[in-house]
């Protein structure tokens, strides 16, 4: 197409890897002189970045693909991710695919489209390497800058833990950790062009190190050794890990997460279930009472935190006794914000080979109970954070109302009367009343500045 610039569109499902996965790719089309639209755009090339974590999410991919078609029917339809990379052949068999790439053909995948424009293969173009994935960790190269506020940061990629629900480590492969001079480069360029929150993400977080060279004097680097390194970075206002396994969460990092100040007070910790028959079903290797120490010694150290969790219902074997336990312990650790999903059969897993199914309406009606006290608790942690201190990041700002908006510390939505020219700032206020939805608060100027349009929405100045 002499003489016209091609667009590219990308859908994005799943988890925070494949959000960091998706702008990385975007790039290499840039790269190659493409312009990036958004996906409902006309476009020549969609490109469906999958998830294979649920049936839904394998079914929104399906979906992605027809209204693409719908949108450009001459438009090339490339495939990738965690789906792609399992079942390359059913993704293949779905009407209006044209290329389909699996999780180490992500860099060729400008290649392999353009391979399919000019009809060089016969469609659909699959290239997927069979069994599990490894090598080194594959470097996408840096996307463009969109948001100001959070950057995501992938440090860590695959799973070797092979929980009997997941079929994530086939899609992602080993357990292979990136080298910390390049996140540290990432972490520098996301700081420099204006990101004030930096995430740190992977698909097995908490692994981070583990297959590194030892470092001078015999010690390995780990996660809370990065968490440091990335705290010494010079105009970071915020760093948060993302998702870390229970069994990864040791003395080192809490110790961490407590003492440094540029170190979000939070934990997304998953639990799955708080029953020891099904953990130990699940093939997770703790028991609730291991789970419930943890909480415990980071209760212990840092107050207050945010601790939020995955919660999963309707597990084969699930008995209505076993998930009345589950219910009970999720009430007691108090979580501040929880992620239900029902079971979802995964094919080629231990656990959708196993007896004692649940009935998909007992599933509809667990995940019910558990979201209700989800939405419980999480207005019991909002009313615990009155009068203590936070540090919201503002992402929004109403001019009209003069109010900023965006999570703090605890990963809390707070809410703030402030004048123009907060966003993408990180701004310490102090919590005066909490909703359903997060908190408000009082901006905190330091001594002897204004306190002008710091009253927080709906608080009366006196009485």
């Amino acid at each position: 197409m002499p003489g016209k610039t091609r667009r590219c569109a990308f859908y994005t499902l799943g988890c925070k890897v494949n959000q960091y996965d998706t702008e990385g790719l975007a790039q290499l089309f840039r790269e190659r002189g493409y312009e990036i639209v958004d996906f409902d755009s006309p476009a020549d090339v969609y490109c469906v970045n999958t998830c294979t974590v649920t049936s839904m999410s394998e079914k929104k991919s399906r979906q992605a693909i027809r209204r693409a078609k719908r949108k450009n029917p001459s438009a090339i339809v490339a495939v990738v991710g965690c789906y792609a990379q399992v079942a390359p052949d059913e993704v293949a068999a779905i009407p209006g695919v044209d290329v389909v790439a699996g999780i180490l053909e992500r860099t060729k995948l400008v290649d392999l489209v353009e391979k399919a424009m000019r009809g060089e293969a016969r469609a659909p173009l699959v290239e997927a390497a069979k069994g599990r994935p490894g090598g080194a960790f594959e470097e996408l190269p840096f996307g463009a800058v969109r948001a100001r506020t959070r950057g995501f940061v992938k440090v860590q990629e695959g799973c070797d833990e092979f929980c009997s629900y997941c079929r994530v480590p086939l899609a992602r492969g080993v357990s292979r950790s990136r080298d910390p001079k390049s996140v540290l480069s990432e972490v520098e360029k996301l700081v420099r062009s204006g990101h004030r929150e930096i995430v740190l993400t992977g698909v097995h977080l908490g692994a981070y190190g583990r297959d590194l060279a030892e470092l001078e004097g015999g010690a390995r680097p780990d996660l809370a050794w990065l968490v440091e390194r990335v705290h010494e970075v010079t105009g970071l206002g915020r760093v948060r890990l993302s998702s870390v396994e229970p069994l990864d969460v040791d003395e080192r990092l809490i110790h961490a997460v407590a003492r440094l100040p540029k170190v979000a007070k939070h934990f997304h910790i998953p639990l799955q279930s708080g029953d020891d028959g099904i953990l130990a079903l699940m093939n997770r290797r703790y028991r609730a009472a291991d789970y419930e120490r943890l909480i415990e010694r980071i209760r212990e150290q840092i107050q207050p935190c945010g601790i939020t969790t995955d919660v999963m219902v309707g597990f084969p074997g699930e008995t209505r006794d076993r998930f009345a336990r589950s219910l009970e312990f999720v009430r007691r650790m108090g979580f501040s914000r929880i992620h239900v999903f029902a079971y979802s059969p995964r094919p080629g897993t231990r656990a959708a080979r196993m007896g004692d199914q649940v009935d998909p309406a007992e599933k509809r009606a667990r995940s019910d109970a558990m979201i209700a006290l989800g939405r419980e608790l999480m207005l019991e942690f909002h009313r615990s954070l009155v009068g203590s201190r936070e540090e919201a990041l503002v992402e929004e700002y109403d001019a009209g109302t003069g109010t900023a908006k965006g999570p703090g510390s605890t990963y809390v939505r707070v809410e703030f009367r402030s004048e123009a020219g907060v966003e993408g700032e990180l701004v310490p206020v102090s919590v005066v009343a909490a909703n359903a939805q997060g908190v408000t608060a009082r901006r905190v100027f330091p001594p002897g500045t204004s306190e002008e349009g710091s009253r927080a929405p709906g608080e009366k100045l006196y009485g």
